[in-house]
C-alpha cells in the first residue's frame, strides 16, 4: 500500500505534492498511526529531483504539523477525559493520558519539544497537553519548534539518498517500532505497579 501512495504522490504537480504533505502531517496527530514519516521522507526525494523546493516542503509539512497537534490540543482543553470515555478516540487510552500528564508535571515543557521525536505518541501529547491546561502560545510555540526540526531531518535525509530512500524509510519506521514499543512497555509497568500499590493500601476485608 506504501508503494502505491509513492506511486501517486510521482504523478502529481508541486502544488499537489505539497497539498499531500501538510495533509498526512496534519492527519498523524488525528488518526495514529500513520505512516507520515516513511511519506515524508519521500517527499524529500521529490526535493532532490527538483519536483518541489526544499524551503516550500519544510514550511508546509510544518504547518500541518502544527495544525494537527493544535487540533488536538483544543479537543484535550475543551473535553478532556469525557471524550476519552466516549470511546471514539481509542488511540488514547486513559492510562496513557494520565502517564503524560506525570511527564508533565516532572519536566514541563521540555515534552511538548521532544513529541516529534516520540513516533507513536504525539497525539496522545497534544491531547494530554490540552487536558493539562498548559499555555496554548507556549505549546504552540514549541510544538512549531518541534516539527520544524523533525520534518526538517527526515526531508533532508529524503533528499540525500535519492532513489535510495527505501533505507531510510526502513530506519525511520524502525525507530518509530522501536519508541512506540518502549512507551508501551513504560505504560504497562506504571499500570501493574498502580495496580500492585492500590491493592496493597486497600484495608483487609473483615
Amino acid at each position: 500500500m506504501l508503494e502505491q501512495w509513492i506511486a501517486s504522490l510521482q504523478q502529481l504537480p508541486p502544488e499537489g505534492i505539497l497539498a499531500v504533505a501538510f495533509l498526512i502531517t496534519l492527519v498523524e496527530n488525528l488518526f495514529p498511526p500513520s505512516p507520515s514519516d516513511t511519506l515524508l521522507v519521500f517527499c524529500g526525494v521529490l526535493v532532490g529531483l527538483g519536483t518541489v523546493d526544499f524551503a516550500s516542503m519544510v514550511l508546509v509539512a510544518t504547518a500541518g504539523s502544527v495544525v494537527g497537534f493544535s487540533v488536538m490540543f483544543w479537543l484535550g482543553y475543551q473535553f478532556g477525559v469525557r471524550l476519552v470515555d466516549t470511546g471514539r478516540l481509542r488511540f488514547l487510552p486513559l492510562e496513557a493520558l494520565e502517564t503524560v500528564e506525570r511527564w508533565f508535571r516532572r519536566y514541563g515543557y521540555w515534552v511538548i519539544v521532544a513529541n516529534r521525536f516520540l513516533s507513536g505518541t504525539r497525539a496522545v501529547i497534544s491531547f494530554a497537553a490540552g487536558m493539562s491546561k498548559l499555555s496554548f502560545l507556549w505549546t504552540l510555540l514549541l510544538s512549531l519548534l518541534s516539527a520544524l526540526v523533525w520534518n526538517t531531518l527526515l526531508i533532508t535525509a529524503g533528499w540525500s539518498v535519492g532513489q535510495n530512500w527505501q533505507e531510510i524509510a526502513h530506519w525511520v519506521q524502525l525507530y518509530g517500532t522501536i519508541v512506540t514499543a518502549a512507551v508501551l512497555v513504560a505504560l504497562g509497568g506504571w499500570f501493574l505497579w498502580w495496580r500492585v500499590r492500590t491493592r496493597k493500601a486497600q484495608p483487609p476485608v473483615q
